[in-house]
């Protein structure tokens, strides 16, 4: 039944991120692929990064990153940076990135937490902080 209900959270993020976007960066992945492997099979280019190396995943492109001292260049281009779960002091540094290649920060949060005034909410059946939005609106996807 948990195991359910996660697929069901992953599928909510990744139709919302699909439908909006069309490249992405999921960052501190951990084990769970599955947003990722969702957003390819809707056509989205997308990579994964954590700080711990993960076993390869024949179909999904993985790069070991740390977000605390990110390698800004992997991210140039994304429309989107995004991260599912993550750890609250990650927030930070993900709004910093976001900043630095102009993009877009999606995050879903565990449980109620959130960060600062908890950004733009988007409830797309389950509830996304976009902490930055894109300043670049020649970069705008649509």
């Amino acid at each position: 039944m948990v195991m359910a209900g996660l697929k069901r959270i992953e599928r909510l993020i990744a139709s919302y991120i699909a439908d909006n976007y069309r490249s992405a960066a999921e960052v501190g992945a951990g084990k769970n692929l599955e947003v990722a492997r969702l957003l390819q099979e809707r056509g989205v280019s997308v990579f994964c990064t954590d700080i711990a190396p993960l076993p390869p995943d024949p179909g999904v492109p993985f790069i070991r990153d740390d977000i605390f001292s990110p390698q800004a260049g992997l991210y140039r281009g994304c429309d989107l940076i995004y991260s599912v779960r993550p750890h609250e002091e990650m927030v930070p540094a993900l709004v910093r990135l976001a900043r630095t290649v102009d993009c877009d920060l999606l995050v879903y949060h565990l449980g109620f937490e959130g960060y600062g005034n908890g950004g733009e909410i988007i409830d797309c059946g389950v509830v996304l902080h976009r902490y930055h939005r894109c300043q670049n609106p020649s970069k705008s996807v649509f």
